[in-house]
């Protein structure tokens, strides 16, 4: 049996034979297909890239209708139970779990590259009080492009592992400073002696003490979510990493791409509307109605369904699991009641289940964030902080791909056919209008 696809054009008659890799068929195979020696060829149509692969990656399987996601082939519940987000980190960058030396030494270097330039503390201070972390952090991102300007030689790869381990350093200080902002407290800086998140919590939380010890079950807590945080395929944000810095851009404005997609609110924001979902239910007896209006198309079910998972996604499950343990040292969430109950009808109910609406990541997630104090628009930095990893790891490894061109997608061009310029005074008659 041949690994080809045989296609009839039958505006010609012809038949060609395309070789089929992966389960993929090139675009570029298609070219060859045209009617006429001036012709262009057949492109591919396929808007928001539903069913077009833009690239090999090692880094991240998803499987959707079996709800599996791995990282580099190890399973994301094994590593959430087992791993710290920096050996996680470490794994999506360089495809292989860390020897104790190499994790020692990976861990030293990202700890001592926490701290900012100081010229980007008086930056913060050119925000209204109220701006958005979000926006705050896509601005800073870019701002740190200009500090370090060797960061342009993305084709050295001993440069490339500098200012990867610099930025995944430096975003929990710049997410915590600019919580601080919008707070109206003043700056904490980093503490080495401390975690990761230990780290973060401190940035984010320490007031008159002299030392910030961070609460091992909140430390844990955000550890995992970072693991379950740190990548997922080609999703917006990593494509528009790898979009940009197909054009040698460096990592910092890179990800300031990346991280604009993520504020999206159909990106990043998703489990802010799960809490507005919930907070308008407003009580377990009056999710019966609320189903109903679902059914009715009248609103919509938040937190459920994903556009790859057709199944449970498997970083609810751990999440969920999270939540209990959160919830018995910040007292428990008034609103998981609510959201239990809701999940409970909906996995039972034929009209969710034959749509495969499972609940997704973002279910869980506000909840925690919100009982740990969080405001809502500290969700999206809160998921930027770990997915930097693994936008960097896409980054990278676009840029080592020998196929990776700069990204320049074709179009269907819909406008106007040629037309002569019409002089001001004779527009809007007749047909030129």
């Amino acid at each position: 049996m041949s690994d080809t696809i045989t296609v009839t054009d039958n505006r010609t008659g012809k038949t060609y034979e395309l070789p089929i890799t992966d389960g993929t068929v090139r675009a570029a195979e298609f070219r060859q297909i045209k009617t006429s020696a001036d012709d262009f060829g057949l492109m591919v149509y396929d808007p928001a890239f539903k069913n077009t692969a833009s690239c090999r990656s090692a880094i991240t399987l998803i499987d959707g209708e079996k709800g599996i996601l791995r990282y580099r082939g190890y399973p994301i519940e094994q590593l959430a139970e087992k791993s710290t987000f920096l050996e996680v980190a470490y794994l999506l960058l360089n495809g292989e779990l860390p020897t104790k030396e190499e994790h020692d030494d990976w861990v030293n270097e990202v700890t001592h590259h926490t701290y900012i330039h100081e010229f980007l503390t008086r930056a913060m201070e050119g925000f209204k009080y109220d701006a958005h972390p979000m926006a705050m952090m896509v601005s800073f991102l870019g701002a740190l492009s200009t500090f370090y300007k060797e960061a342009k030689n993305v084709r050295d790869a001993a440069v490339r592992r500098e200012h990867i381990i610099k930025i995944i350093a430096k975003m929990p200080t710049l997410a915590a400073w600019c919580y601080r902002h919008a707070t109206g407290r003043p700056y904490i800086y980093p503490d080495n002696s401390l975690s990761y998140t230990g780290n973060f919590l401190n940035m984010l939380f320490r007031m008159a003490e002299p030392k910030y010890e961070p609460h091992p079950v909140l430390e844990r807590t955000l550890d995992v979510l970072f693991i379950l945080h740190a990548d997922h395929e080609q999703n917006c944000s990593a494509n528009a990493a790898r979009a940009v810095g197909s054009a040698e851009t460096d990592p910092y404005c890179s990800l300031a791409a990346a991280a604009a997609a993520l504020y999206g609110p159909l990106h990043g924001g998703a489990n802010e509307a799960v809490l507005r979902m919930l907070r308008r239910i407003g009580s377990v007896k009056n999710i019966p109605d609320f189903i109903k209006g679902c059914k009715a198309g009248e609103h919509r079910l938040m937190g459920f369904g994903h556009r790859v998972y057709k199944n449970y996604d498997p970083r609810a499950r751990v999440i969920k699991g999270l939540a209990h343990q959160v919830f018995t040292f910040t007292g428990r969430n008034p609103l998981l009641d609510i959201a239990l109950e809701l999940e409970k009808i909906a996995l039972n109910d034929e009209y969710f289940v034959k749509r495969k609406l499972y609940p997704n990541v973002d279910f869980y997630s506000g909840l925690i964030y919100q009982s740990m104090g969080f405001p809502v628009e500290m969700f999206p930095v809160l998921f930027a902080i770990p997915r930097a990893a693994g936008w960097l790891s896409q980054w990278q490894e676009m840029l080592t791909d020998k196929e990776q061109r700069i990204a320049r997608p074709r179009q269907i061009y819909t406008g106007s056919d040629v037309r002569d310029y019409v002089e001001m005074a004779d527009r809007g008659k007749g047909s030129a209008s």
